[in-house]
């Protein structure tokens, strides 16, 4: 059971804090303990019962996010070679839902060198592709923020300069 404060996953929302475990006053089955969760960066609050069948984990550790960022490079780009949209949305959909961060990386570089493709052919990014890949990086950026006490829009940034071997790592 999560404690008061601890930060998780929740879903495809992303990142939450655990805000209260009780017996909250909106819902009627008070035989039932609920997590009060608030996500990190949106407004909402949810109310999920402790035993919920829904996807929760806690947030990565420091160590696993800086080990993750260093695996980036060799995770492939191999999620979007379908053009037809609805399996497109079907392929993206399933990597959002394996709540796997290897699979957030995986759609979000994909998208990303499909970006560049079309950008050198004159094109501009599908609506389809900038929708899950704003999903994907708003999971995965949240849950590297916390892990790594940093601010979101740090992040991207921070990834590309480890990627690009211009940070040392710490010792």
């Amino acid at each position: 059971m999560y404690q008061v404060g601890d930060f998780v996953m929740y879903g495809n929302t992303g990142v939450c804090r655990v805000e209260e475990i009780g017996h909250p006053d909106a819902v009627s089955d008070q035989d039932t303990l609920y997590y009060k969760l608030s996500p990190v960066y949106d407004t909402e609050v949810i109310y999920t019962p402790v035993d919920t069948k829904a996807f929760m984990r806690p947030v990565m550790s420091k160590v696993d996010a800086e080990e993750l960022i260093d695996r980036i490079p060799s995770i492939p780009d191999n999620v979007c070679d379908n053009r037809d949209m609805k399996m497109l949305s079907e392929k993206y959909r399933a990597c959002l839902n394996t709540h796997e961060n290897d699979d957030l990386i995986r759609l979000i570089k994909s998208v990303y060198m499909k970006n560049q493709r079309s950008i050198k052919a004159g094109r501009h990014m599908g609506q389809t592709d900038q929708q899950y890949m704003k999903r994907a990086e708003k999971m995965l950026y949240g849950e590297l923020a916390i892990a790594l006490s940093m601010e979101y829009d740090q992040i991207q940034p921070y990834i590309k300069r480890r990627v690009d071997g211009q940070e040392v790592k710490e010792a």
